[in-house]
């Protein structure tokens, strides 16, 4: 992206429930496509903490929606594909940009690989040495601490993905759902060496403000953007985003729907 600058609205959304999340997404990438709003980056985080299944999956096949429950842990269905995944010490962000933008890449695998190159910055800059593994993850000493997903409508991409500020791999475990209880010793162990966080690899705690931080500045430095000032979420993609939330991303319905 040398030389290149694009033009990009940051915004920092802190943290929400995960159905306002998924339809804040959706309302952007919605104003976006309209032409209502210029490519969008947005970083925010959960409260309480969630698992996001894919499109395609089914959320009693892949989770243990007693532990789910008893752990106050929300249950959403992305509009993206890809796996089950536990949002808690993460930074979440997302990005929406018209499928002519530069930045959209000609193929899936080309906009992973360039868009992912501001994560890649952003680890740099903390000082984590990090790379690209295909389709849509980013590992670092070969273990995963990036996963990433997209969908392509209305004329958009949209991408989003984490960064894991921590791991506790037992804890993920308790909400899938597990072939065995024999086996779950096994898989704990065996994800533990292949998924790891910011503080395993830094020696010390990352909070979502610093991790905000770097990977705006990773992002901006990495893809060539340029962010527009006073940047804010417009009052009708507020108000489509409650919408989408009430309406459609918390409804049983949508969220437990046979893939």
């Amino acid at each position: 992206m040398a030389g290149a600058s694009y033009d990009f609205r940051l915004l920092d959304t802190g943290f929400n429930h995960a159905y306002y999340n998924m339809g804040l997404d959706q309302s952007i990438l919605e104003s976006v496509s309209r032409g209502e709003a210029p490519p969008t980056l947005r970083l925010y985080g959960w409260n309480p903490p969630a698992v996001s299944i894919g499109y395609f999956q089914g959320a009693g096949e892949e989770l243990n929606l007693e532990a789910c429950s008893r752990r106050g842990i929300d249950v959403v269905r992305r509009i993206t594909g890809g796996g089950a995944v536990f949002h808690r010490a993460e930074l979440t962000y997302s990005m929406v940009v018209p499928l002519d933008h530069p930045l959209a890449g000609k193929t899936i695998l080309s906009s992973y690989e360039s868009l992912c190159g501001g994560l890649i910055e952003g680890f740099s800059l903390l000082g984590v040495e990090a790379r690209f593994a295909p389709v849509n993850d980013i590992v670092s000493g070969g273990r995963k601490i990036s996963g990433n997903a997209q969908t392509r409508k209305m004329g958009c991409l949209l991408l989003h993905g984490t960064v894991l500020l921590d791991v506790d791999v037992a804890l993920m475990f308790e909400l899938l759902n597990v072939p065995s209880e024999k086996l779950k010793d096994k898989l704990i162990a065996d994800v533990s060496q292949r998924v790891t966080g910011l503080r395993s690899l830094l020696g010390r705690a990352v909070s979502f403000e610093e991790a905000r931080d770097v990977f705006a500045e990773g992002f901006r430095r990495g893809l060539g953007l340029s962010f527009i000032g006073n940047s804010r979420i417009s009052g009708p993609e507020q108000s489509r985003a409650v919408q989408l939330a009430e309406e459609h991303f918390s409804d049983p319905r949508w969220i437990y729907k046979r893939p």
